[in-house]
């Protein structure tokens, strides 16, 4: 069930406003506040599939709560105005994602704003969702190629030998690369000690043994 913040000045307008949606047939948890002051507490506390502002309020028009909300939340916005501020409204507001529905209310006019407001969200949380897919990957590239640094410098590896060796130790353990290279770059991975390779220094297979009080890792990324 839909979660909405009906914002509106007198109990009497949300009363009408919540029986209009429910003809809509619109069923939903409502959450009522009275002023916008009142929706931006709510708003910090909890979050809603639709904010449904019907101005003007109390403290203020209603336009930039509206604003804010579309700016700060997932949330779809609605906005109620009279029909004849409703077009100069909408060029406040539009460019921020909020929907202006003229006032009196058309049932026709309503239920397109509201099925536009619920396809512009759920665009919005998989366009949330692919950004944080995203930030994932890149964070395990990052921590690879910092591994992959290191083994450049203290084994003297080639960039392929150590990529190959992060992902041979992938495979072998049925880890991540990320988990291998943070266990690298953490000291937690001691077979790194033991790494066979054919030209490593005595001065680098020196090193190797101290390798577990190695503290610093340069960050070339």
């Amino acid at each position: 069930m839909e979660r909405i913040l009906l914002v509106s000045a007198t109990e009497k307008s949300r009363t009408m406003l919540s029986q209009f949606l429910t003809s809509c047939g619109v069923q939903a948890q409502l959450a009522p506040a009275s002023s916008g002051a009142e929706a931006r507490r709510m708003l910090v506390d909890g979050s809603f599939d639709l904010i449904l502002v019907n101005t003007p309020l109390p403290d203020e028009f209603g336009h930039d709560m509206a604003q804010q909300a579309a700016n700060d939340t997932l949330s779809g916005v609605i906005l109620l105005a009279k029909a004849e501020i409703a077009d100069s409204v909408a060029e406040k507001v539009e460019d921020d994602g909020v929907f202006v529905v003229p006032k009196p209310l058309s049932r026709v006019l309503f239920m397109q704003a509201l099925r536009m407001t619920r396809a512009a969200r759920s665009r919005l949380t998989g366009l949330q969702s692919e950004n944080r897919r995203l930030q994932k990957r890149i964070e395990d590239i990052r921590q690879v190629d910092r591994a992959k640094c290191l083994l450049i410098e203290c084994c003297g590896m080639t960039e392929p030998e150590a990529h190959s060796y992060i992902e041979q130790q992938a495979m072998n353990q049925r880890r991540s690369k990320r988990d291998i290279a943070e266990d690298i770059i953490g000291e937690k991975n001691a077979v790194i000690c033991a790494i066979p390779l054919k030209n490593i220094s005595y001065l680098t297979r020196k090193f190797f043994r101290f390798f577990r009080f190695y503290r610093e890792i340069p960050d070339r990324l």
